[in-house]
């Protein structure tokens, strides 16, 4: 048996610990390593001038580290043992996925607010960006349906999908560039610079996942006929990719999202996305969670097509 079907296999037991267990909260976690390093090249570069090609450096050096580091492991593993690429490649896939976690914690905002709304904007803190202080029910339940959406790409399309392009080091390179938007790919007064090369490399990441989870989530939803509103609709958000989904799961549910929120401090008017302005309920995250789990074990298979052919 050779090593690509060695990596297949944990690519198979990756996926399925991530969907029984979730982000380990007990166990080191490579991504929080990444989240260091991305912080102590941003205290150390992110000053003076040459902002721009600074924060292009740190972001080339980080992701060429990643993905060399992990292709070396990986080809010292293949030539020492075969037989534990399986253990390597289940372990990363499995750091590297955020499916069952995703689910769990928009299911928790959802919870949270049946509690009372204060408990609703802190559960939803955890997981958006946006300010969460003074947000209302519909506004959180919106916010908590967009992220459901926005990270079904973020993080198990895309990853799964840069799997299929360069391999486990590419997956674990796209969770780099994906830590490296979260943290410094912001329009802010620190980051507008700093952290431009990392926004802009995380839109091309994401360009073909994007279009993908919002087709995916049409097949499982059998909505296909939502097409045209889907890429009428994906294009009027400000990021290239994020509006695809969110318009698939509003095509889906027949509802409307976007509309202003408030991001540091600051109010950003969202153009809206979808015509239906309804009032949100429980059971709209009861009908969108099996669709993000459909749609995670259909990309699995889409991935393990071409393998099994091949046989």
């Amino acid at each position: 048996m050779g090593a690509q079907n060695f990596t297949m296999i944990g690519l198979v037991i990756g996926f399925v610990l991530d969907q029984i267990f979730g982000d380990p909260v007990k166990l080191p976690h490579p991504i929080v390593g990444f989240g260091k390093l991305i912080s102590l090249g941003e205290k150390r570069m992110n000053k003076g001038r040459g902002l721009l090609l600074k924060g292009a450096v740190l972001t080339f050096v980080l992701v060429s580290a990643v993905f060399v580091v992990t292709k070396l492991i990986y080809s010292g593993i293949a030539l020492y043992n075969p037989i534990l690429i399986v253990l390597f490649t289940a372990i990363l896939v499995f750091y590297c996925l955020s499916a069952r976690t995703l689910r769990k914690e928009v299911r928790a905002v959802f919870d949270a607010l049946e509690q009372s709304v204060e408990s609703g904007r802190k559960q939803l803190s955890r997981i958006v960006g946006r300010d969460t202080a003074t947000l209302e029910p519909q506004q959180i339940r919106t916010a908590a349906l967009e992220t459901l959406a926005e990270n079904l790409s973020d993080g198990v399309i895309a990853p799964l999908f840069w799997f299929v392009m360069l391999g486990l080091p590419g997956m674990f390179a796209y969770k780099m560039i994906n830590t490296l938007d979260s943290m410094i790919g912001y329009k802010n007064d620190r980051y507008l610079l700093f952290g431009r090369a990392a926004a802009r490399l995380d839109d091309v990441a994401n360009y073909l996942p994007a279009r993908i989870t919002a087709l995916i989530m049409l097949l499982v939803s059998n909505r296909l006929s939502e097409i045209d509103f889907v890429f009428a609709n994906g294009k009027k958000h400000a990021s290239p990719n994020s509006g695809y989904p969110e318009a698939a799961l509003a095509g889906i549910l027949d509802c409307r999202f976007g509309g202003p929120n408030s991001y540091f401090g600051k109010i950003v008017d969202k153009p809206y996305i979808g015509s239906t302005d309804r009032e949100l309920t429980y059971s709209d995250v009861k009908k969108a969670l099996p669709i993000n789990q459909k749609c995670e074990i259909l990309m699995l298979l889409c991935v393990l097509i071409p393998y099994i052919t091949n046989i």
